[in-house]
C-alpha cells in the first residue's frame, strides 16, 4: 500500500536545444505518473505553454514553475519532503523501493548534464534504476511506477476534455469540449 502523499520534480540543468524535448518529456512524464508540480532551471518558456495545453485537453492541474535557483528549493523543501535524486550511481530501485513508498511527499531530482556534487550530498535518496546508461525520462517513469504500485493509473484528471478509454484494439477517446 503507497502512502506518498505529495510528489514534485525538480529538473535541474538542460542542454540546449538538445534536451528542449527531453525536459518536456520529462514533465509529461511526472505529470502522468503522479506528480503535482514540477520546477525547471534553464528551460524554454514553451515547455511552460505545452504542459498547459496538456493539462487544458487532458484534464488535471500539474504546475511548472520556473526557477532560478535548485538549492534553494531542495532547502526549502528538505523538512516536508524526502529528496530523491535519481542517478546511474545510487543505491539500486530494488533495494530502496519499499521504504520509499512509505515516505509522504517526495521532491525528486532529474538532472540534465553532470550534476553538482552538492545534490548527492542534500538528497535524502541517491537511487540509480539500473546500471547502465539510461534516459532520465524512463528512470523517472520507473521510479514513480515502482513507489505507487501503478497506482498512479487509477487517478482521474479533473476538467479534462479528452479521455483516453482501454480498449483493447483501436482508439476510444471521450470528447467533453463543453469543459469551462
Amino acid at each position: 500500500m503507497t502512502i506518498v502523499l505529495v510528489i514534485e520534480v525538480i529538473r535541474i540543468g538542460q542542454r540546449l536545444v538538445r534536451d528542449d524535448r527531453v525536459t518536456t518529456h520529462v514533465a509529461l512524464v511526472a505529470r502522468a505518473f503522479g506528480a503535482t508540480k514540477i520546477f525547471m532551471t534553464e528551460v524554454n518558456p514553451e515547455i511552460k505553454d505545452t504542459i498547459e495545453k496538456i493539462n487544458n485537453t487532458w484534464g488535471g492541474n500539474f504546475v511548472v514553475e520556473f526557477i532560478d535557483n535548485w538549492k534553494s528549493i531542495i532547502k526549502k523543501k528538505k523538512d516536508e519532503y524526502k529528496i530523491v535524486h535519481l542517478t546511474m550511481y545510487g543505491e539500486s530501485i530494488n533495494d530502496v523501493e519499499n521504504q520509499l513508498g512509505k515516505e509522504k511527499n517526495l521532491l525528486i531530482v532529474v538532472g540534465a548534464e553532470k550534476v553538482p556534487r552538492e545534490i548527492y550530498e542534500l538528497a535524502d535518496y541517491n537511487i540509480g534504476i539500473g546500471n547502465q546508461p539510461h534516459s532520465e525520462i524512463s528512470a523517472l517513469a520507473i521510479l514513480l511506477d515502482r513507489i505507487q504500485r501503478g497506482e498512479q493509473f487509477r487517478n482521474s484528471f479533473s476538467g479534462a476534455k479528452r479521455k483516453i478509454i482501454p480498449t483493447r484494439k483501436g482508439k476510444n477517446v471521450l470528447v467533453n469540449e463543453t469543459r469551462n
